[in-house]
């Protein structure tokens, strides 16, 4: 084993070294003097190039950047305003989109099967679906105390447009066994340590989830390759769920005939108690007190205004936004400024297809000036209102979908 592990380092610092030369355009002084795992700054590569000039940046190792809300007001999500979440490093060695393949393997399929990249386009129908990808995390900032894990406010959410396959069709070409339970995906995303033997993150969902229509298998986002820094050049994209279960940079899918045991499916990664905890507890991390968060829940944003508007001359206000809600759909949009005292029925559009956020608008008129606050909250499929206050507190300060709001000032 440490033969094979010493045997692959050897060959990404020569592959990496190779990469440096073509790119410098001459040779590397002292390259036998470079640490291990070390990256040399030419490879360091910048997620924020293309990106908004306004997106937060909440770390760089990994990378982890937020949009703020009101660049989220397009109906589609651009590229440049989609948030990044990342456990591991964006990969450094070179990408050949000819070469890259993906493997279909586990103790549930017939046969171990491995597609290229043409062969998914070629062999299988494409697709294009709208999908909502949210952190489970967003909104974390809200918690108190504070808990482990970025600090996201609102804007860790996107809808965009992505093109791939199905799963269930690639599934179906491999065979599954009748006790296929999960599914779980690897990456190519180097661990923190760049650790050869560590992997980054690898999760997964239920096999019923993994089969759904719009589970993809994609190449493409908004019509245009995805970009490195969003899973290049093919990802797992589940709408609805926590976007962890979204692979990025997928090389692998294994199917199991268990709940999926790779990394970030421990402990309370991605995990809710099933008990009420007080703020601040510390409960054993165990299956018995936890819950692996599947469907997300009802959420609405105000995209447009941004907060701290100025009303003048005028007391009527124009507002917009979207709302989503995991596996369901959204009933019914309401706005309020007055606290939650009273509330306003907004217009709500149907989503383009399943799991894509919903739009809606309105007009609310202030009676006289003054300071106010404009709240927020959507109804699901189901009758479940957001809550007007910050959810029950738990550890990994998941799920905190309490009503958005942006203040205004009426002169």
């Amino acid at each position: 084993m440490q033969n094979q592990i010493h045997d692959r380092r050897g060959f990404l610092r020569t592959s990496a070294l190779a990469t440096l030369t073509t790119l410098v355009g001459t040779s590397v002084v002292f390259a036998d003097r470079i640490p291990p795992f070390y990256t040399p700054l030419a490879f360091d590569y910048d997620p924020l190039k293309g990106k908004s000039p306004d997106m937060k940046v909440l770390g760089d190792k990994p990378w982890n950047v937020e949009s703020p809300v009101h660049l989220l007001d397009d109906a589609i999500t651009p590229v440049e305003k989609m948030f990044i979440r990342n456990n591991g490093l964006i990969p450094s060695e070179p990408i050949d989109p000819a070469k890259w393949t993906l493997t279909i393997k586990g103790e549930s399929v017939k046969a171990t099967k491995t597609y290229t990249l043409n062969d998914l386009k070629k062999r299988f129908t494409p697709h294009t679906y709208q999908l909502v990808l949210e952190c489970g995390g967003n909104g974390r900032s809200g918690y108190e105390p504070q808990t482990t894990g970025n600090p996201w406010d609102q804007g860790a959410v996107s809808c965009a447009e992505w093109t791939g396959v199905r799963l269930k069709d690639i599934l179906a070409d491999v065979g599954l066994k009748d006790d296929a339970v999960y599914i779980g995906y690897y990456g190519k995303d180097p661990h923190l340590s760049q650790d050869p033997t560590k992997v980054a993150i690898s999760r997964g969902v239920p096999i019923k989830k993994a089969l759904e229509n719009e589970t993809l298998i994609a190449w493409a986002v908004n019509g245009k390759d995805i970009p490195l820094e969003h899973g290049y050049p093919l990802r797992l994209v589940i709408g609805g769920w926590p976007a962890s279960v979204s692979g990025k940079w997928l090389h692998t899918i294994a199917v199991r005939d268990k709940i999926h045991d790779g990394a970030k499916m421990e402990g309370h990664s991605y995990k809710m108690p099933i008990r009420p905890v007080q703020p601040g507890e510390k409960i054993a991390e165990t299956p018995e007190n936890f819950r692996i968060i599947e469907s997300m829940p009802v959420k609405s944003l105000i995209t447009y205004p941004k907060t701290g508007a100025m009303l003048e001359g005028k007391k009527t206000l124009e507002l917009r936004g979207h709302a989503w809600a995991g596996d369901k759909s959204v009933q019914e949009v309401q706005t309020s400024i007055d606290y939650g005292a009273t509330w306003q029925k907004s217009k709500l559009q149907a989503p383009k297809n399943r799991l894509a956020w919903q739009h809606w608008t309105t007009e609310v008129t202030f009676p006289q000036s003054g300071y106010y606050e404009v709240w927020v909250r959507a109804t699901d499929s189901s009758g479940l209102a957001q809550p007007m206050v910050i959810p029950q507190w738990n550890p990994g300060g998941y799920l905190n979908n309490a009503c958005h709001r942006i203040a205004v000032k009426v002169a």
